[in-house]
C-alpha cells in the first residue's frame, strides 16, 4: 500500500522539522493543493527531483529511508555550499597572485632600462699605516618625500626635500674629506614617505604613495651616485611606522616589510644591481639592523620604541637586549621625533621636512630640518655632526623636475590658490 497524500504530507513536514528544514506556511499550504504534492516546493527543500520523487513513492514502513534521505541530501548540498566557497576564495587568492605576478614583471621591465652601473665607481681604499682611517656613515631618517609643509617659518614639498638632500651630501662630503675615509654606510632608518593613514596627512600629501616612492627613489639614487663618486658606498635600511601599507603598526618578519620603506630600498637595490661601489646589506629584519663599522657594532632603527622622557634609559634596555645574545652595541642611531639629540651612546637624527603644522601647533616644539653625519675611527672613536638643512638658498635640487612633471605632483606654487588682482590704471 502507497501512502495517502495527506497522511505524506504530514509526514513530509514532521521531516522538514526534525531536520531543521525551514518551510514557510505558504510554501506547506503549497503542498496540499488538490491533495497533490507540490514537488518544485519539495525538491527545492530537499536538494533534487529525484529526492522529492522518492519520497513520494514510498511504501508503508520505509520512512526512515525518507529521513536517510534528507539526511543525505542536507550533507550534499553542505559540500556542494562549502566546496564553493573555497573555490570562490581560490580564485580570489589566484586572481591577486596573478595580478601581482604580472604587476612584478612589468615592474621589473621598467627597472630592467636602469642602467646605473656606468655612473658608480670602485675605490681603492688607502693601505697607508701613517694615517689614521675612519668609516663615515650618512644617516638619512624621517625624508617624509611627499610631504607638503606651506608654514610661515618652514616649507617643503619635493623640490625643497631635493635640494636638502643636496646639501645634505655636500656637506657630508667636506667633513669626510677632512679624515682618511674611503667607505662610507648609507644608513637610512625609515619614513622616508609621508603616512595618509590620518586625514591631515592625507591633505598634507604632495602626491599618492605609489608615485611618491619613484620620486623617493630618485631622489636617494642620485645621493647615492653623488657620495659615490669619492667613497664606496654600502646601503642599510630600516622600515619606520609612518610609511606602512596597512594602518596598524606590526613588528612581525612580515609585516615590517609590508612598507614602502621597504619597497624603496628593494627597488635601488635592484637599479644598483650591477654597480662597483655601491653595495646593499641584505636584512632579515627591517625593524632592526645591526652593522659592524671598524669595529664599533652600531644598531639602526627608527625610534618609535624610545620614550623622549628618557632616552638613555630606554637605550641602555635595548643594548641589554643584545647583550643577552652576545652582541656589544657601541652606538645607536635613530629618528622619529624629528628633533636632533646626539649622546655618548646613540644619535637622534632630525628630519628633513622641519617644522610642520603637527610639531608647531600640536606638539609645540621648535624643529629644524637637519641630518646626523658620524665619522667611526678604527682606534674606538666616534664623532657625530648635526648637519642645518633649513636654509637652501643657492642649493641645486637634483634633477627630478621631469618626473614632477609627469606625475602632476603637487609644489607649494600648485597649493596655494590663486587670487585675481584687477588693476584699474587712470
Amino acid at each position: 500500500m502507497r501512502w495517502q497524500m495527506s497522511d505524506l504530507i504530514a509526514r513530509l513536514r514532521e521531516i522538514f522539522e526534525e531536520y531543521n528544514i525551514d518551510i514557510s506556511k505558504r510554501e506547506y499550504d503549497k503542498l496540499k493543493i488538490d491533495n497533490k504534492p507540490d514537488m518544485k516546493t519539495i525538491r527545492r527543500k530537499l536538494g533534487s527531483w529525484n529526492n522529492a520523487k522518492s519520497i513520494a513513492a514510498q511504501p508503508d514502513g520505509d520512512m526512515e529511508i525518507i529521513a536517510e534521505n534528507v539526511k543525505l541530501a542536507k550533507q550534499s548540498q553542505k559540500f556542494r555550499d562549502t566546496n564553493r566557497i573555497q573555490n570562490k576564495s581560490f580564485r580570489e587568492y589566484v586572481r591577486i597572485d596573478n595580478a601581482l605576478e604580472e604587476y612584478s614583471k612589468e615592474l621589473a621591465k621598467v627597472l630592467d632600462k636602469y642602467d646605473l652601473s656606468r655612473y658608480t665607481v670602485l675605490h681603492q681604499e688607502n693601505k697607508s699605516d701613517n694615517k689614521r682611517k675612519a668609516v663615515g656613515i650618512v644617516h638619512l631618517t624621517d625624508l617624509h618625500s611627499n610631504e607638503l609643509v606651506d608654514l610661515n617659518i618652514n616649507k617643503y614639498d619635493f623640490k625643497i626635500a631635493s635640494k636638502r638632500c643636496r646639501k645634505f651630501i655636500n656637506k657630508a662630503k667636506e667633513y669626510f674629506a677632512n679624515f682618511n675615509i674611503t667607505n662610507v654606510l648609507f644608513a637610512m632608518t625609515g619614513d622616508l614617505i609621508n603616512s595618509d593613514s590620518r586625514l591631515d596627512q592625507l591633505l598634507n600629501e604632495a602626491t599618492n604613495r605609489s608615485k611618491a616612492t619613484f620620486l623617493t627613489v630618485q631622489i636617494i639614487e642620485q645621493m647615492l651616485i653623488d657620495l659615490n663618486q669619492n667613497y664606496n658606498i654600502t646601503v642599510a635600511c630600516v622600515s619606520g611606522n609612518e610609511p606602512r601599507v596597512k594602518p596598524d603598526i606590526a613588528y612581525s618578519d612580515i609585516s615590517i616589510t609590508d612598507n614602502y620603506d621597504f619597497m624603496i630600498n628593494s627597488v635601488l637595490k635592484y637599479i644598483f644591481r650591477k654597480s662597483e661601489g655601491i653595495s646593499f646589506i641584505d636584512n632579515e629584519n627591517y625593524a632592526e639592523q645591526v652593522v659592524n663599522i671598524g669595529g664599533q657594532h652600531i644598531l639602526l632603527i627608527h625610534g618609535e620604541q624610545i620614550k623622549s622622557s628618557n632616552v638613555e634609559h630606554a637605550i641602555q634596555q635595548i643594548k641589554g637586549k643584545y647583550s643577552a645574545r652576545g652582541i656589544m652595541i657601541d652606538f645607536v642611531i635613530f629618528g622619529h621625533l624629528h628633533s636632533c639629540r646626539i649622546g655618548n651612546t646613540y644619535a637622534r637624527g632630525s628630519s628633513v621636512v622641519g617644522a610642520n603644522a603637527y610639531s608647531d601647533s600640536g606638539l609645540q616644539l621648535t624643529s629644524r630640518a637637519s641630518q646626523n653625519v658620524h665619522i667611526i675611527y678604527n682606534d674606538n672613536e666616534r664623532d657625530s655632526i648635526n648637519v642645518d638643512l633649513q636654509d637652501t638658498d643657492g642649493i641645486v635640487e637634483y634633477p627630478i623636475e621631469e618626473e614632477l612633471e609627469a606625475y602632476n605632483a603637487k609644489s607649494l606654487n600648485k597649493a596655494r590658490k590663486k587670487k585675481t588682482i584687477l588693476e584699474i590704471v587712470v
